[in-house]
Formats: structure tokens, C-alpha cells, sequence
């Protein structure tokens, strides 16, 4: 029996239960796939991969609102925001499709040897397991560098969204790329396992939870096979007395609720200078109490449900551990009442590092509030973390900014905006975040042998 279910998070209405590929199917997919990249469009010229993705943005760009509509029913966000995760996905296969050709040109390196360079080739087939929260968005940051370096790809999305993993796979087969380059398998994490561990794929890309990646990584080790890993976050949201605290208040209800918090580097831990903590707090709570709930389709709702039930009562047990450990409820804290699974705004006070919220991080609504003294306290806090991911600094000193980000162990740093993502800059993690980089010239490389060439003279 297939786990692939469409239910509507808003109403928890099942729309539609999806088969699952059958093991003959996913033989016969790793067989094709693998065909593929012992043929010529894998190992030959660039320019027809190139094309499929100029094609395969003009397609997005051009079904915005139709495809929007179905991340909005399938996983809950809201629709101004699927639209937005639609457009950077047209965003980033043309980036590729413009960019690729010069990332894959070799690279000379002078030596005492002789005329040495460097060449990008494809690596083979490649496993990909991608998380709900971005639906289309994981899987354009693997199709579009992995298409044009020239690598197959089989994926298995989240079980929540089949609907979205479907209508992408169709998008990439009328943008005109051939069976194989990218093939949507609805099977088990035994099934995945067993593909990783096949002769014909080379390399395994996961986002997803620190469970998963390790499963995925601790398979991939035992059959010596490349892995990157993109996994959870605890980002930080540093304000310090010398910003502008209204801007502040504004980007960090954004970056706490966007997609109904349910983002790796949404911002979980509000790191406050003490001079300014009980403003910020004040607006803070203010702003949360502002949000309204609701249907993720009407353009009113500022909040929409989270993904499944289990996503919901998941973050219920943890807010109920992180009171019963000592915090504070400083606001919110109850599932609304109705049919969808929806989390009120919350915002979490007093939390100590006894606290199992210290470490956890919550998918979900929810915010914790620390306030310290000076600029090594928020380092400190900043790093007693497992997770290095994003994070943001707010200050009115940009030179200070800089000095605290340099500090901050994460891979990614915004200074005096809320954590972002565009085609160009390279995305990923350190620690328990995972490894390996998505997006712009670093991504690109994760899967291409850099095969050095000499010849002598």
C-alpha cells in the first residue's frame, strides 16, 4: 500500500492516494537513467542540456499561478508565497542554463609538470530525497546543475506531496529532457536504500531531517558514494541595540512565520541586546498577535496551516517539553480550533540550556527569545548550537556586522536582512546542518569528476 497521500492541510480533506512504483518500475528507471549517461547527451556537447532549461523556465514562468495553486492545496503555504517558490525555480534553471557552460569550462593550472588543467565531467546517476516544505524548489536546486553537468537524477519526494513531485516531473519532460534525466519514483526508504547501494548510481543529495541524513550518508559510506546533505537549522536572528528596531521587529516576523515557520533557515532563535529586549518583544508579541489564520488561497491570511498532522503534533509535545523544562509561554501555544492543522504564532521566553529547547529546532510558529549583554554573548549563544545553517544580523554598524558574522559558525550569514536564497549564491550548512554546498558555481561541482589532465613539456 502506497504512504503518497494528497490531504489538504487546511481542511484535512484527502484529496488523492498515489500508487507506488513497483520494483520492476524502479529497475526499469535506474536502467534508462543509467543508459542515459553512458549516451552522448550526458557526455557530449552542453548546449542541448542548456536548452531544456531555457525551455523549462519559459514553461514556469509562464504557469505561475497554476502551479502555485498546487503547493498551496497540497502542503499549506500560502499562495503569495508558492508563487514566489515558483518563480525562483524559473529563476534558477535559467540561471544554469546561462551560467553552466562557462562553471563546467576546465581550469589551467600552471605547473613544473607541463600543461596542465583541470576538466568538469558527469559522475553518473544520481539518488535525490527531497523534504515538502519547498516543493518544487528542492528539486530544481538538484535538477538544474545536475541536467547540465549531465547527471541522471532519481527522486523520491516527500510523501505529502506526489502531486507536486508528478507535475514536476512532467514540467522537465515537456521542457524536452529524455527519459532518465529526471525520474520521480514513489518508493520506500528500503527501496532507497538499495539504490544507493546499486553499482550505476554514484551519488546520493538529500534535504531533509538529521535522521534521514544520516541514514542516507551512513548508506552512501558503506558503498563509497558522494553525498551532500542539507539538513535542519537553528538559525540565529541577532538584534542589537544600534538597529533599527522597527525594520528589525518586521523582517523577524517574517523570517519566523514565512511558510508557516516550517523553513531549515527561518529564524528560531531571537538573540536580543538587552538595552533594547523588552521593545523588541513588545512589537514582537504585538506583530504575532496581528497574524491571522486561515485559508492559505485567500490573499488575506497572513498564516497558514502547517504541512500534516503529524508536523502539528509534533511541535505541540515540543512546546508543552520546552514549559515543562522551564520556559516561558509567552504567547500562544494552543492548536486552533477547526479541521486543518493549524498552530497558533508562539513566542517562547526564558529558555536555559537545560532546557531540551535549547537544541531543538522547531518546525514550526514558533520563536525563542534570548537576551544577552554584548557582542560575545551573542556569539557564544550563537554557536552552543548543533546546527550551523543561516542566520541574520540586525545592527546600524555594518563594519560591527561584518566582525560578528565572521564569528558566527554557519554557512551562510545576512546581515541586516532575513535569511534569503537566490540562483546565484551558494546555499548549505556546517555541523549537523550537512555539507556539501547547493546553487551558483559551487553546486554545480558537488557531482562532476574534476579530472586532472598533464601534458608534459
Amino acid at each position: 500500500m502506497s504512504t503518497y497521500q494528497t490531504i489538504n492541510p487546511a481542511t484535512n480533506q484527502l484529496i488523492k492516494t498515489w500508487p507506488a512504483h513497483t520494483d520492476q518500475q524502479v529497475e526499469q528507471a535506474l536502467a534508462t537513467a543509467h543508459q542515459l549517461y553512458q549516451s552522448s547527451w550526458s557526455k557530449g556537447d552542453i548546449q542541448p542540456r542548456i536548452q531544456v532549461l531555457k525551455k523549462l523556465a519559459d514553461i514556469i514562468e509562464s504557469r505561475v499561478d497554476e502551479l502555485a495553486k498546487v503547493i498551496s492545496v497540497e502542503m499549506g503555504k500560502l499562495i503569495g508565497q508558492s508563487r514566489g517558490e515558483v518563480k525562483i525555480c524559473a529563476q534558477i534553471a535559467r540561471y544554469y542554463a546561462e551560467n553552466a557552460a562557462r562553471f563546467l569550462q576546465p581550469t589551467p593550472y600552471p605547473s613544473s609538470l607541463g600543461n596542465a588543467w583541470v576538466e568538469n565531467h558527469p559522475i553518473g546517476v544520481l539518488v535525490a530525497v527531497e523534504p515538502w516544505n519547498f516543493p518544487y524548489y528542492q528539486l530544481m536546486r538538484v535538477l538544474a546543475p545536475n541536467l547540465a553537468a549531465g547527471n541522471p537524477v532519481l527522486a523520491k519526494h516527500a510523501a505529502i506531496v506526489p502531486h507536486c513531485a508528478t507535475v514536476f516531473e512532467a514540467l522537465v519532460h515537456e521542457a524536452g529532457a529524455p527519459d532518465g534525466a529526471w525520474t520521480n519514483l514513489f518508493v520506500s526508504n528500503d527501496k532507497i536504500a538499495e539504490l544507493i547501494a546499486d553499482d550505476r548510481v554514484q551519488g546520493a543529495a538529500l534535504t531533509g531531517s538529521e535522521r534521514a541524513g544520516s541514514a542516507v550518508a551512513a548508506q552512501a559510506g558503506k558503498y563509497l558514494k558522494k553525498t551532500t546533505l542539507e539538513l535542519g537549522g537553528n538559525d540565529v536572528f541577532v538584534v542589537l541595540e544600534d538597529s533599527d528596531l522597527e525594520e528589525a521587529v518586521k523582517q523577524g516576523v517574517q523570517a519566523r512565520l514565512s511558510n508557516a515557520g516550517q523553513v531549515c533557515t527561518a529564524a528560531k532563535r531571537f538573540i536580543v541586546h538587552e538595552k533594547i529586549a523588552e521593545r523588541f518583544l513588545e512589537n514582537f508579541t504585538a506583530a504575532f498577535r496581528a497574524v491571522k489564520l486561515g485559508d492559505p488561497l485567500d490573499e488575506s491570511t497572513t498564516l497558514g496551516p502547517l504541512s500534516s498532522a503529524d508536523a502539528r503534533d509534533r511541535l505541540v509535545k515540543q512546546v508543552q517539553n520546552a514549559v515543562d523544562h522551564g520556559a516561558t509561554l509567552h504567547y500562544g501555544g494552543e492548536v486552533a480550533p477547526g479541521d486543518g492543522f493549524f498552530y497558533q504564532p508562539t513566542i517562547l521566553t526564558g529558555i536555559t540550556r537545560d532546557n531540551p529547547a535549547w537544541f531543538e529546532e522547531f518546525f514550526g510558529p514558533v520563536a525563542q527569545v534570548y537576551v544577552v549583554p554584548d557582542d560575545d554573548a551573542v556569539v557564544a549563544l550563537a554557536n552552543d548550537s548543533h546546527y550551523g545553517l543561516g542566520g541574520a544580523i540586525f545592527t546600524g554598524d555594518i563594519e560591527r556586522g561584518k566582525r560578528l558574522a565572521s564569528r558566527i559558525e554557519t554557512g551562510m550569514v545576512f546581515i541586516n536582512s532575513q535569511s534569503d536564497t537566490s540562483a546565484e549564491l551558494p546555499f548549505g550548512g556546517v555541523k549537523r546542518s550537512g555539507y556539501g554546498r547547493e546553487l551558483a558555481d559551487l553546486g554545480i561541482k558537488e557531482f562532476v569528476n574534476q579530472k586532472l589532465v598533464v601534458v608534459a613539456g
